[in-house]
C-alpha cells in the first residue's frame, strides 16, 4: 500500500479502460487491472461519476467497508490525495462503536447504570478484545463453509476460562483464574455472565453462535447441579477445559416445548447397574460432534435425567436447518445404550426439577443474546439509511424509515432494561427463589425479546431492499438475522407457552382476598 500522494486532478486524467483511476476516501487506487474482474462489469466503473473521480458515496452505497481492507483490494491502492486524510477507519478489536443505540448506555459515555461496577467495565473491554480477534473471524468462516469450530480456537477460550465463565456463577469457578485473573471467582456474577454473552453474539453468525459450545451451556448445568460427586469429578473438568463436548437432548418429535410428552425410554439392567434408554432425540444443538449427551428419559418412576456417554447403540446424524450446520444440530437415536445407574441426575422420577431449574439459566441466556442481536440490526440500519441514497436523499430523510428505526430502537432499548432488571434480581437471589420467582419473568422476556428480534430482522429487510435477502454484501447480516431469528422463538420454549407460563404463575400468587 502506497502513500505516494496524488492530487484530484492527476487523477482525474486516467478515465479509460486500461487507464483507471478511482478516489475511495481520500485513498487513489489503480483499477486499471482490475477492470475485467469487476464484478458489476466494465461499464460501472467507466460511468462519469467513477471513473477518475472521487467515488467514496457510491462506493460505499455498494460496498461494506470492510471490502477495502481485504488484502486483493488493498494492494490496487497506489496513494493518497495530497492534504486529505481518510475518514473511514478501520475498526480495531475492542472498540466501541460510536453509532447512537448500537451499544447499551452503560458502556456510552455520559450515560450511567447502577448495575455495572469498575470491574464489569474492565471485564467488558477484555472480552471484546478477544471476541474481536479470535472469535468474530473464524465465526464468519465457519459460518459459511459450516464445519465445526476449531480446536485452536477452543483452546484459547480454554485458556483465559471462558468456557467455565459461560456457566455463570458458582462452585465450578473456584481456583480457576478468570481472564488473566482480572475478576475472581467468587466476585464473578450474572453480569459477568451477561456481558460474555451479549459480546459472542455481536459476531452476527448465528448457527456458529450455536456451534460456538452452546450445548454445553444448557447440558452440563444438570451435571453440575445434580451429578454426583463422583460424576462430577469425572466429566466437569474435561468439559470445561474443552476436551470433551457435551449436550442437552430433551426434544424429540413428538415433545418439543411439551417436555412430559416425550417417549425415549430408561429401563434398568437385570442387576440393577445400569440404565439401558431406547428412543430418539431431535434438533439437539452440539449434538453431532459431543462426547455426552444429557437425556431425558421416561422412566418407571416418571421423567428421569440421565448422562449417557457416546459409544454403543448411540448414534447422531445431523440435521439441516436454516442455520448453518457448523452448529452441529442432530438427530439422536438410542438403540440399547447403556448408562450407570450413577449417571442419574438428580433423583430418579424427579427429572422435571432437574430440567425446571435449567430453564431459567437457558432462557435467560438467550435474552442476553436477543438483546444484542437486535442491537446490532439497528446498527446496521442507522449507518445504511444515512450513506445509502434513494431519490436523491438519504434513507434516513423519510418519515416512514425513520418510523422503523423509532421502533427498532425502542424494541433494543426495552429488551436490555428488562433484561439488566432481571439479572440484577438473579445476583440477589438464591438459585431456588430464582425458580419461584422468576421463571414467569424470564419467560415473558424470552417471549418478548424474540418477538422483537423476528419483527426488527423483518424491517431491516424493508429498510435494506434487496440486499436484506442477499447472503453477502451490504445486507449480509440482515439476511442472516432474517433467516435464523427464528430459532430464538423456538428455542427453550415456543413463545406462546412461555407466556402462558408467565400468566399462569402470575394467577399462582395471586391473594385470595384481593377484589376490584
Amino acid at each position: 500500500m502506497s502513500t505516494k500522494e496524488y492530487t484530484a486532478e492527476e487523477v482525474s486524467k486516467h478515465t479509460k479502460e486500461g487507464d483507471l483511476w478511482v478516489i475511495i476516501d481520500a485513498r487513489v487506487f489503480d483499477l486499471s487491472k482490475f477492470c475485467g474482474m469487476h464484478p458489476g462489469g466494465l461499464s460501472v466503473l467507466l460511468d462519469e461519476e467513477v471513473a477518475g473521480q472521487d467515488a467514496t458515496e457510491v462506493f460505499f452505497g455498494l460496498h461494506r467497508a470492510e471490502v477495502l481492507e481485504k488484502p486483493q483490494y488493498k494492494r490496487l491502492q497506489i496513494g493518497v490525495i495530497r492534504g486529505e486524510a481518510s475518514v473511514i477507519k478501520a475498526p480495531v478489536p475492542g472498540d466501541i462503536s460510536k453509532v447512537p443505540y448500537a451499544e447499551p448506555t452503560w458502556l456510552v459515555d455520559g450515560f450511567h447504570s447502577p448495575y455495572y461496577t469498575e470491574n464489569h467495565r474492565k471485564f467488558q473491554v477484555e472480552v471484546r478484545k478477544f471476541v474481536d480477534e479470535f472469535i468474530y473471524p473464524e465465526a464468519q468462516i465457519k459460518e459459511e463453509d459450516g464445519t465445526r469450530l476449531s480446536q485452536e480456537l477452543v483452546d484459547r477460550m480454554t485458556a483465559v476460562n471462558m468456557h467455565a465463565m459461560r456457566m455463570g456463577p458458582g462452585k465450578h469457578l473456584k481456583g480457576l483464574t478468570l481472564m488473566g485473573g482480572l475478576v475472581k471467582p467468587e466476585e464473578f456474577d450474572y453480569f459477568h455472565e451477561l456481558i460474555l454473552t451479549q459480546e459472542i453474539a455481536r459476531c452476527g453468525a448465528r448457527g456458529f453462535g450455536d456451534g460456538l459450545l452452546s450445548g454445553k451451556v444448557i447440558g452440563l448445568p444438570p451435571v453440575l447441579n445434580f451429578g454426583s460427586e463422583e460424576l462430577k469429578a469425572r466429566i466437569v473438568p474435561e468439559v470445561l477445559q474443552g476436551k470433551k463436548f457435551i449436550c442437552l437432548a430433551i426434544s424429540e418429535a413428538h415433545a418439543g416445548s411439551d417436555v412430559m410428552g416425550l417417549q425415549t425410554t430408561a429401563i434398568k439392567s437385570e442387576d440393577g447397574k445400569e440404565w439401558i434408554i431406547n428412543g430418539s432425540k431431535k434438533w439437539i444443538t452440539n449434538g453431532t460432534f459431543c462426547d455426552y449427551f444429557t437425556v431425558g428419559c421416561k422412566t418407571e418412576d416418571g421423567f428421569t435425567v440421565i448422562l449417557v456417554e457416546r459409544g454403543p447403540g448411540v448414534e447422531t446424524k445431523p440435521i439441516k436447518t436454516s442455520y448453518s450446520s457448523t452448529a452441529g444440530t442432530a438427530y439422536i437415536t438410542f438403540d440399547n445404550a447403556r448408562a450407570p445407574v450413577g449417571n442419574t441426575l438428580g433423583e430418579e422420577g424427579g427429572g422435571i426439577f432437574v430440567m425446571l431449574s435449567n430453564f431459567n439459566h437457558e432462557r435467560w441466556v438467550m435474552c442476553c443474546s436477543s438483546a444484542r442481536s437486535q442491537r446490532a440490526i439497528v446498527e446496521e440500519c442507522l449507518k445504511w439509511s444515512a450513506q445509502r441514497k434513494a431519490f436523491g436523499k438519504p434513507l434516513n430523510t423519510l418519515a416512514i424509515i425513520r418510523s422503523k428505526l423509532a421502533a427498532m430502537i425502542s424494541r433494543a432499548e426495552s429488551t436490555q432494561n428488562w433484561l439488566e432488571n432481571i439479572t440484577y434480581q438473579m445476583c440477589n437471589m438464591s438459585y431456588k427463589q430464582q425458580a419461584g420467582k422468576l421463571a414467569g419473568q424470564i419467560a415473558f422476556l424470552k417471549a418478548y425479546s424474540t418477538s422483537c428480534g423476528q419483527q426488527t430482522a423483518t424491517d431491516a429487510v424493508q429498510i435494506f431492499g434487496g440486499r436484506g435477502i442477499t447472503r453477502t454484501g451490504m445486507g449480509k447480516f440482515i439476511e442472516h438475522a432474517h433467516r435464523t431469528t427464528g430459532f430464538d422463538a423456538l428455542l427453550g420454549g415456543a413463545e406462546d407457552v412461555l407466556r402462558d407460563l408467565g400468566v399462569r404463575q402470575a394467577l399462582r400468587s395471586m391473594p385470595s382476598d384481593s377484589r376490584l
